[in-house]
């Protein structure tokens, strides 16, 4: 009984990653309001950089569920993967032409196999 119980425990992240709600997670930001949130961020607006943040953690999420293995902490992982978003949005550069969810997947993705 108990072994079932931790087992559950131990695996809530993985079930909860894999439920998809509607309202997990703020929606994605449309390509005009994330370019100017990005313009903000640029003259120093750190409420644009934090709405960045929030509206970016689905993406966090989606990158995770890739990489999740029962035998690694979810936890770990997600903060792994935030950390790496936020640098992401630390570096990102919309002149270059890229779109930040390509440019930032990629940075996920480093900072969770690194």
């Amino acid at each position: 009984m108990f072994g079932f119980i931790s087992f559950l425990m131990n695996n809530f992240l993985y079930l909860f990653l894999k439920v998809s709600y509607t309202q997990s997670f703020p929606p994605p930001l449309p390509p005009k309001e994330e370019a100017e949130l990005f313009a903000k961020m640029r003259d120093g607006d750190k409420k644009a950089r934090e709405k960045l943040i929030e509206h970016n953690l689905r993406l966090v999420a989606h990158i995770v569920k890739k990489y999740y293995t029962a035998n690694q902490n979810q936890e770990d992982l997600i903060s792994i993967g935030t950390i790496g978003l936020i640098k992401a949005i630390d570096s990102f550069k919309p002149e270059n032409g890229a779109r930040f969810a390509t440019y930032a997947g990629k940075c996920l993705q480093n900072a969770i196999l690194s």
